[in-house]
């Protein structure tokens, strides 16, 4: 399990896209500004104790609380990274992601390099050349990565 301290610096280190607020009790919320709902907590309650909410309503993969929310006590810090950043895909409108032109280079443990690239409305990951996976969603895409061992490179 990680501390409130580790966690509060996994997330300030890895997702600056998040802004912080702090509540009562010594509890932190994070929430993402450019949510394309009226849902902007991303991460909700962070508590000194280690424990808090990361919001995941809109993901299937996820046991969610009647407000979408996934307790995140035991998380470990891949466990944490891995579902904010679903999170925060999930609360980006994908018509929006779509127009976008997105290009982002995930890295493994071993030094292997994916791209997750959009074409059209679809979201591709290559492998240099060859094309690895096809995807309908940009949320689909991070979770096949995730699942492979690959990190986004900064």
């Amino acid at each position: 399990m990680l501390t409130f301290e580790e966690k509060i610096q996994l997330i300030e280190n890895n997702f600056p896209e998040l802004t912080r607020h702090d509540v009562s009790l010594g509890r932190v919320n994070y929430q993402f500004e450019e949510s394309m709902t009226d849902k902007k907590n991303v991460i909700y309650h962070l508590h000194p104790n280690g424990n808090g909410f990361v919001y995941a309503g809109e993901l299937a993969d996820y046991p969610t609380d009647s407000k979408g929310m996934v307790n995140i006590r035991e998380f470990s810090s891949e466990e944490l990274s891995s579902l904010i950043r679903k999170s925060i895909a999930s609360l980006t409108e994908p018509d929006e992601q779509e127009e976008e032109e997105i290009a982002e280079k995930w890295i493994n443990d071993e030094g292997q390099v994916l791209m997750l690239v959009t074409e059209g409305e679809l979201w591709n990951v290559y492998a240099g050349l060859q094309l690895d996976g096809t995807f309908t969603t940009y949320g689909e895409a991070v979770e096949y990565l995730d699942q492979e061992g690959f990190t986004p490179s900064i």
